[in-house]
């Protein structure tokens, strides 16, 4: 069975920080385009909102303007995962962070394609910033 499972989410006050990690297992995604999204809700697709995404090769890179400077992401091909380094957290950076993958798409295009063209998605993580 191919899985995308994150981990690392929890509570933290303003101004704080997260890491947020999502194991890939089932099949190597060293191939694939990975990415963070976010959603105000645990379930459904409402309001989810491209975080940030690194090609399979670890080199390309593209954010959303609301995390540039703060989040950085990452990947481990040797451990089939990618992490999302959230800095200087903000009470609106609050959601469920969900990971993705996806083998045709560039980081620039996970940004901006139908959800439903995404191959696979994560479970997704809660994230509170709050004081």
């Amino acid at each position: 069975q191919v899985q995308l499972v994150e981990s690392g989410g929890g509570l933290v006050q303003p101004g704080g920080s997260l890491r947020l990690s999502c194991a890939g297992s089932g099949r190597s995604f060293n191939s694939d385009t990975m990415g963070w999204f976010r959603q105000p809700s645990a379930k459904g697709r409402r309001g989810r909102q491209f975080v940030a995404a690194i090609s399979y090769t670890g080199v390309g890179t593209h954010y959303a303007d609301s995390v540039k400077g703060r989040f950085t992401i990452s990947r481990d091909s040797t451990k089939n995962t990618v992490d999302l380094q959230m800095n200087n957290l903000k009470t609106e950076d609050t959601g469920f962070y969900f990971c993705a993958a996806d083998r045709q798409a560039t980081p620039q295009a996970l940004a901006i394609n139908n959800l439903g063209s995404i191959h696979y998605w994560g479970q997704g993580i809660q994230v509170t910033v709050s004081s």
